[in-house]
């Protein structure tokens, strides 16, 4: 049965996210924004493609203007200007005008990179996003930031552009590889700890059948991550203050993330950053000793990493300086007061942030001890 969710931009109705089991809804949904004359592009990475694409184009192909497709590789390598100029360059042929529409087809790489097409192409015109991993179904697809990376530095360029809609066909989560939905939970579990720690409890206690890919669980679980978003997105559209929330376990995980040249999934990367922050949240008296160890441990069983091997820990150090959520020279670091009320604290110090990157890295030294 398909739920949906309402998101506010400047207390008045934005788009909807739609919550579903199939494709079977799109086109109506798509009818209601009025596509049944504009001309739609799918925009989507190699990987997807092979999987979804043809499905959906057909959905589309008779109902509308018309319907065509463009494919780049999938990896978070072509998350770049390059790509976004080879998507321009397609549009500009096919003839799109500001009153068509682009459709993001696929995970964060292909909603981000689409998302900021859409915001600059002819100065902006419409997108929908479909998002087809949990990372881009529980996050990035929801709040409006787009963008793309820039030499290697993750979303160094972007805009804000609000969807038209937000399509989650729940099903394509059963085609993802165990490391890639795994990675997607961290997303959903960050939630938990900075927002809704009743939340945090549910996905303990539902623990099995999230790891068995319950559609039925993973819809209520994905209604009430998008949930906690929506509330924080909302009432900070374009992070002046507290939608930075939503950056616990980013500033080290994408110092991380960077470092691995990409080789780790950003999900992994939060994971680490998240047990990084709560440990400074520890050694700063917020949290209590157990409460650190709880959340640590809690990342395990959903299959995603506390430790890390093979790292330089003052090199992601230095890397945390080029972070864009700098502000005056300093990091606005989230930290956690008790699990389910995050918040951001400007006074984190160089010091502590080696600190918690050493208790995450597993050296040669630990495993001969």
């Amino acid at each position: 049965m398909s739920e949906r969710l309402p998101v506010l931009y400047n207390r008045k109705p934005c788009y909807d996210i739609v919550f579903t089991q199939s494709f079977d809804e799109l086109w109506g949904e798509l009818e209601a924004l009025g596509c049944g004359d504009r001309k739609l592009c799918i925009v989507t990475d190699s990987r997807v493609d092979e999987l979804y694409g043809d499905a959906v184009l057909t959905l589309l192909e008779g109902k509308c203007a018309g319907a065509v497709k463009y494919v780049f590789p999938n990896g978070e390598e072509n998350k770049t200007l390059d790509t976004v100029k080879g998507v321009y360059r397609f549009l500009i042929e096919e003839g799109f005008e500001r009153r068509d529409m682009l459709i993001a087809l696929g995970g964060g790489v292909v909603g981000d990179l689409t998302g900021y097409t859409a915001a600059t192409y002819l100065r902006g015109i419409d997108f929908v996003q479909i998002p087809t991993t949990l990372l881009s179904q529980a996050d990035s697809s929801i709040g409006g930031k787009t963008g793309v990376d820039f030499d290697g530095y993750k979303n160094m360029v972007g805009a804000f552009k609000m969807p038209r809609l937000v399509y989650m066909n729940l099903a394509v989560l059963a085609t993802l590889e165990d490391r890639q939905f795994f990675s997607g939970f961290a997303e959903v579990m960050k939630h938990g700890l900075i927002r809704d720690s009743l939340f945090y409890e549910w996905l303990i206690e539902n623990m099995y059948e999230i790891c068995e890919r319950d559609l039925d669980v993973l819809q209520e679980m994905l209604k009430r991550s998008c949930g906690v978003k929506k509330l924080v997105v909302e009432k900070d559209p374009t992070e002046k203050g507290d939608r930075a929330l939503l950056n616990l376990g980013h500033t080290i995980g994408h110092a991380i993330e960077k470092y691995k040249d990409f080789q780790l999934y950003h999900g992994e990367c939060v994971a680490l950053g998240c047990v990084a922050a709560a440990y400074i949240s520890w050694k700063k008296g917020m949290l209590s000793m157990e409460e650190y160890y709880e959340i640590r441990d809690m990342f395990v069983p959903f299959n995603l990493p506390i430790s890390i091997e093979d790292i330089n820990p003052r090199e992601i150090l230095r890397l945390t300086r080029s972070d864009k959520k700098m502000e005056a020279g300093k990091i606005k670091f989230v930290l956690l007061k008790r699990i389910g009320r995050a918040v951001i604290d400007r006074s984190v110090t160089e010091e502590e942030i080696l600190a918690a990157v050493n208790e995450i890295y597993f050296s040669e030294e630990d495993a001969h001890e």
